[in-house]
């Protein structure tokens, strides 16, 4: 390989970059990017109530087909650094496995497929048959307001056109080639607040309890399943996450009742109409001197498939070559910033082992780098051969 993955990966942990700092992380690949010949740009974004985050943008080629990788270096924070058998920063190989937070999810990721890019262009004399892209932000852990979102609108105003798009997400639950994700359940997250009359409770006429119609607006929602799932979708399911009135006192009926829950649904639903859905129930449950309403959190996302295919095939293909495993394809888990990619190109979802991402002591074997990588490099060689 004329680029090291698992050098790159402890470059990368070596960059505390907790969501929204950079860390250095996207410094540390444009160093490596720009001697490959690739365009770089870093490109910060701003909003009011949210921080300001830089992404990064990289391009080599100038002609079809596009293939993007995206991918995020931002991490969650390591929690108590003295839990840690080796320093959450430090990038520590011990036992065969490398240490640190964003190791698998998803700083390894981004390490393979930049190490995979890099010695296909090299072998090409810096001139794919194409063009090659990354598209790293660091907003991915945060609330994904000023990252992946807004970089791909900024890059499509500059006419740039992608053709299929590989996330590095951490998607194998076991080993390494067992899951393609191919599409996400979308997520809608509310909140119902129901405002009644604080009273005595010994005095019921003069007060109006919002307690029992928040109970029947939530019983209504949970009557009855949304769907069955489908082909490709589990089935999408309503969880309450949070039932609060404020209220401590065993004689006093409360001014305010409030519940959350999120909702994950599949392709048979979309937002509007489950949107629409809650809000003929909430109306509904109004009575005299109750006042119900229901507001929806912002980031909501529709769910998405990139439908099995000649792309899909071949990548499933090359896994099952390398490790010896035929990936699932899945729709599974939470989202990602596929959610936003979709609406520019088919995207799917392949990189590390997911299970101590987030965790004291992230960590992935070292063979698992080296295979990621040659599951990349074959990937890229292959689409470009057509």
């Amino acid at each position: 390989m004329s680029a090291d993955p698992v050098a790159l990966t402890r470059a990368l942990v070596q960059c505390p970059s907790v969501t929204p700092t950079e860390g250095g992380a996207l410094a540390a690949l444009e160093a490596v990017l720009r001697p490959a010949g690739f365009a770089v740009e870093r490109v910060t974004f701003s909003e009011p109530g949210t921080p300001d985050v830089e992404n990064l943008y990289a391009r080599i080629g100038t002609g079809a087909p596009y293939l993007l990788f995206a991918g995020h270096t931002d991490v969650v924070p390591p929690g108590d650094a003295a839990q840690w058998r080796h320093g959450p920063f430090a990038g520590a190989i011990a036992d065969g496995q490398l240490y640190g937070r964003g190791t698998v999810d998803m700083k390894g990721g981004i390490a393979c497929f930049l190490a995979a890019a890099l010695d296909h262009v090299a072998a090409h004399d810096g001139r794919p048959k194409g063009s090659i892209g990354f598209l790293i932000t660091g907003d991915e852990e945060g609330p994904s307001v000023n990252g992946t979102v807004k970089l791909l609108d900024w890059a499509h105003r500059r006419g740039e056109r992608f053709d299929h798009c590989i996330v590095g997400e951490p998607s194998n639950p076991e080993a390494l080639g067992d899951m393609i994700k191919i599409g996400r359940r979308g997520s809608l997250s509310a909140v119902v607040t129901v405002e009644g009359r604080q009273g005595h409770v010994a005095y019921p006429d003069r007060a109006a309890n919002p307690i029992p119609v928040l109970i029947d607006i939530l019983s209504r929602l949970t009557e009855k399943p949304l769907d069955a799932g489908n082909a490709h979708f589990q089935p999408s399911n309503l969880e309450i996450t949070s039932i609060d009135v404020g209220n401590v006192a065993t004689n006093v009926i409360p001014q305010k009742a409030e519940a959350r829950f999120n909702i994950r649904f599949n392709d048979e639903h979309g937002l509007d109409g489950l949107k629409a859905w809650i809000e003929a129930i909430v109306a509904a449950a109004a009575q005299p001197g109750i006042v119900p309403a229901v507001g929806f959190a912002r980031g909501n996302s529709q769910s998405f498939i990139t439908r099995p295919g000649p792309f899909v095939d071949m990548v499933a293909d090359t896994i099952a070559e390398v490790t010896g495993r035929r990936p699932q394809l899945s729709t599974t888990g939470g989202t990602s910033d596929a959610r936003f990619i979709k609406d520019y190109c088919p995207v799917i979802e392949f990189g590390l082992v997911g299970q101590t991402m987030h965790a004291v002591d992230e960590r992935v074997p070292v063979a698992d780098l080296l295979a990621l990588t040659a599951i990349y490099r074959r990937i890229i060689d292959r689409y470009f051969a057509g």
